[in-house]
């Protein structure tokens, strides 16, 4: 599951979604504004984001251009939620727009397709380093020639 990050200054929405997400399997961070929300970033890894919109002070559109330009979050999936209509802000910052009330369901499905993209990279990547072993099994580099040992074989 994915560890997520949500950003509301209303807290029962923090508390329902919190709630949700955990019954769900994640491990959710919660920060009331925008300020607690990039401390959090700088402390901890985070996965996912899903912010409100319309929040004191830095809102949630400002939040998601914030974030994008740190480095180690410039691809970090955002999913931004609001009562109003979507910001015209061109390029958006933010993944996907869920206009509230959003369904658990939506959620739901915009976080397990960013966790299943994250795991299908993982397994790319543990595909390509399997061939990789079994060719250096198969045929080890002639510099340093060893005997074959048994660990290469099923």
């Amino acid at each position: 599951m994915a560890n997520i990050l949500l950003v509301d200054d209303d807290s029962e929405n923090l508390w329902a979604l919190q709630v949700a997400l955990e019954g769900d399997g994640h491990r959710v961070r919660i920060a009331t504004d925008a300020r607690r929300a990039l401390d959090v970033l700088r402390r901890e890894s985070v996965e996912f984001m899903i912010t409100d919109l319309e929040m004191p002070g830095i809102d949630g559109a400002q939040l998601c251009g914030i974030v994008r330009a740190q480095p180690g979050y410039s691809e970090l999936p955002i999913l931004l939620l609001s009562a109003a209509p979507e910001p015209r802000r061109m390029p958006h910052p933010w993944t996907r727009f869920l206009r509230k009330p959003a369904s658990f369901d939506d959620l739901e499905a915009a976080i397990d397709a960013h966790v299943a993209l994250r795991l299908t990279t993982l397994k790319r990547f543990s595909l390509h380093a399997s061939v990789r072993a079994v060719l250096m099994c198969e045929h080890p580099p002639a510099s340093h020639w060893q005997p074959v040992s048994t660990d290469c074989w099923p």
